[in-house]
This record gives C-alpha cells, structure tokens and sequence, in this order.
C-alpha cells in the first residue's frame, strides 16, 4: 500500500510558510484519495521552531473531510497534555464526519519542554496515557457516569463499534504491557520484534484474543524521482535538517526509527530511513517491504517536488506493479 506522511516543518531557510504547507498538504490528500493511495500519517510535538504541527486532530478532521476513503492515522496523540473527555469528544466528531477512517495511536509523549509546556509531570505520563485511555473509551458509550465526583456525559457518541480505532503507540517494554493489558492494538515506534512478542505474550495472559500489532518496516521518507543525485542535492538540507532536530529530542528512555544520527547525506542514505529513488527502484522497494511512505513535504521542500514525486507514483509505479 502506499501511503502519505505530513509533519509540515518549515525549517528557518525554507522558502515555503505554513499556510502554503498546509494547503498544499490537503490538496495532495484529495487528489491522492481517488488514486490508489491508503491512507496519511500525521503527528504531534509542541513548542517547536520549525512549527510541527501541533493540533494533529484539527488536520485529521480537515484532511477526512477532503477525502472519501483515505485512512488518517495520528501517530502519536500525545495524550498526558490533554483533557481526555475533549479528545473523546473531538475523536467521536472525527468518527462521525468519516466513520472509521480515523486511527489513533496514544502516545506518552518524551519532550521535556512540552511536559513543562503543558504543566504535566512527565514522570507519571504512563499512568495518565492509561487512565486516559480508560476515561475515553467510557466517554464513547455515549452513556453517562461518574468521574472523580462529577457526571460525565460525551454525546453524540462515535458510529464505530466498540470505539473509534485506537491503538497503543510506544517503543518499551511498558508500552508493550500496556497495550496487552488494555486490549488495544499495539504500534511501536521502533523495528523490534522481542518487542512485539511481549505484547502477544503479554495479551494472551490477559485473556485477549484479539491482539495485534504492526511494526515499522522499511523507509519512513520515501521521494520518487528521476534523477536521485540531482533531487538529494537539491533537498539535502531538508532532509539533514529534518533528521538532525528528531535526532536532537530523543533520550534514553525513547526509541524510534527515526533516530538517525547523521551529518552528511551519505549518512541519511546508510540509515534506510531516507530513500530518494527512481521508479523502478520503488517497485522493488514495494515489493520487499509491501509498502511505501511518501513523504512530499519532507523538511519545508517545494511542493512541486513532492507533486512530480507523487505524480510519478500514479504514472510508473503503481502501474508496474499491477502488471
């Protein structure tokens, strides 16, 4: 399946703003959502100087009204920063724009200065990404109840059956715990299958049998063009940008692919996080990993790199492989 990525960063000496980001990155949603794509991934981090998008719920509800059958996934919603019962309300909104096309992956959140952003304990975030968790899948009965002294009351309540889909985001073994113990889906952040053992043992033991997980695989930035050489030199500070700020935030506690710790573009080529290939080298890339994560906007970059990238999907790729 092929699929879209947006983090709309604008790096200090990209030319392109933020409301052209944005534009631009709703438009590629629709005109993605009648070819052949599967869905977009968007995410959350606050208090940035590149301005990553911040409100990732508001976008998802934007891009789903654009769309008509793209999946949206929001990997991760960084739950220890919000009120529980208004997500429950903006996601069961969402599910009733565009039932069952929203996904939701809870995240803890890792970034000191938005812990402090938000007055939030950044030791206890696991505790509150559980009760969260709890509380809102309470909220989605559409029944009311009581909470800490007060009735609580989310209605409408969402069209999906038993809930909106929501899944439990992480990269350690208390991630992993966690998701088995609340019997939702498990997604981490890292290419570990020790990982992903745990979790099916974990949910087994608690009587789940409905486990299910997903691990990354293969790039995560994924550009199609004609000429790689000339393209890496164009974005290549882009993309050095990009992966030197995520490198920047990461701590002992928190594993992702992301994680690329390089300084020239060699370095982002060796890691296999950033691929920049041509059409036939992208049918081989689908065909290894079965997927491929477009990501047009990487970095700020101009638009219309992101559209012949796009564009050459539809035209090449898609149809070599169909024959």
């Amino acid at each position: 399946m092929f699929q879209l990525r947006f983090d709309l960063r604008v790096p200090p000496f990209a030319d392109i703003t933020h409301v052209q980001q944005y534009r631009e990155a709703l438009d590629m949603c629709e005109w993605a959502d009648t070819r052949g794509f599967f869905g977009v991934t968007i995410s959350e981090h606050h208090g940035t100087e590149d301005g990553f998008i911040s409100s990732p719920l508001t976008l998802a509800a934007a891009i789903l009204s654009r769309t008509d059958n793209l999946l949206c996934s929001v990997a991760a919603l960084l739950l220890p920063y919000h009120d529980p019962i208004r997500v429950a309300e903006d996601i069961a909104t969402i599910d009733l724009i565009s039932p069952g096309r929203l996904v939701v992956i809870a995240g803890i959140g890792y970034r000191e200065f938005e812990f402090d952003m938000f007055a939030k304990d950044r030791s206890t975030r696991g505790a509150s990404t559980e009760a969260a968790i709890e509380l809102m899948r309470r909220c989605w009965t559409g029944e009311p109840f009581e909470h800490e002294g007060r009735t609580v009351w989310v209605t409408p309540k969402p069209v999906t059956e038993p809930h909106p889909m929501l899944m439990v985001g992480g990269s350690v073994e208390a991630s992993a715990r966690r998701a088995a113990r609340l019997g939702l889906p498990f997604q981490p952040a890292i290419d570990d299958p020790a990982l992903i053992e745990l979790y099916y043992a974990e949910a087994e033991a608690a009587g789940h049998d409905s486990a299910f997980a997903v691990m990354p695989s293969g790039p995560g930035m994924v550009l199609v063009t004609e000429d790689p050489e000339r393209t890496w030199a164009t974005i290549g500070p882009n993309c050095l940008y990009d992966a030197g700020v995520y490198a920047g935030w990461q701590h002992d506690d928190q594993r992702s692919i992301w994680k690329v710790d390089a300084t020239d573009i060699d370095g982002l080529k060796a890691s296999g996080q950033w691929a920049i290939v041509t059409p036939d080298e992208c049918v081989d890339l689908y065909r290894e990993v079965g997927h491929a994560v477009m990501h047009p906007l990487v970095g700020g970059i101009d638009p219309a790199i992101g559209w012949e990238s796009l564009q050459l999907v539809v035209d090449k790729v898609m149809p070599a492989l169909e024959g």
